[in-house]
């Protein structure tokens, strides 16, 4: 989810750099803006630093364990072709 104070600046920022004689439209634009960007940015699929370093960590977590597993799987061949 994207965070909402952002939104609301980019909105800020975009509306706030309208030429002078359409700043009359300026909040209505702003609310636009915010409307459009959250419709786009959640189509997208996005996920927050946070939702990204936990998927980092569950997949360190499941590379070390696979790693572990072929390590003993290798072992258990070696010994097989050792009793051949």
């Amino acid at each position: 989810m994207i965070d909402s104070k952002l939104l609301d600046d980019l909105a800020k920022r975009v509306a706030g750099s309208v030429p002078v004689g359409l700043q009359l439209l300026q909040e209505d634009l702003q609310k636009n803006l915010r409307s459009a960007l959250e419709a786009g940015l959640s189509h997208m699929e996005l996920v927050t630093r946070e939702e990204f370093e936990i998927q980092r960590a569950v997949l360190l977590r499941t590379r070390e364990k696979l790693e572990a597993v072929e390590r003993q799987i290798a072992e258990l061949e070696k010994k097989i072709d050792q009793n051949d």
